[in-house]
């Protein structure tokens, strides 16, 4: 996944993000824990939160993309792979929750050989 791709107007588009994800704006304001409103104007989606939480499913998705194979595998993956070590809880919970740093942390040590 091309960061540049998911850029409108200097900022993440949730609508291309959702298009490339075969979903809807409704489902990734959902899987990101933003109300129903956060991509309703264009003040919302610029919004630091909104744009944090984007870049950060991005950022995701585009780690777990090289081992998955597709995009649409990563978004599954972070839907719905619970993670060891974190009593089941998936990675989008991880997010919509504030706390994306530990997928990070997770990746981090799956990707050096490590265990969960």
């Amino acid at each position: 996944m091309q960061f540049q791709q998911f850029i409108a107007d200097e900022a993440f588009s949730p609508k291309l993000i959702a298009d490339a994800l075969r979903i809807t704006k409704s489902e990734i304001a959902g899987t990101l824990g933003l109300g129903k409103d956060a991509f309703a104007r264009a003040s919302r989606i610029r919004a630091r939160k909104t744009q944090v939480r984007l870049r950060q499913i991005l950022e995701i998705l585009n780690r777990v993309e090289a081992a998955t194979g597709s995009p649409l595998a990563a978004y599954a993956w972070f839907r719905v792979e619970p993670l060891p070590g974190f009593g089941g809880v998936t990675p989008d919970q991880l997010v919509r929750e504030g706390r994306a740093k530990y997928v990070h942390a997770y990746l981090d040590r799956i990707m050096a050989g490590g265990y969960a």
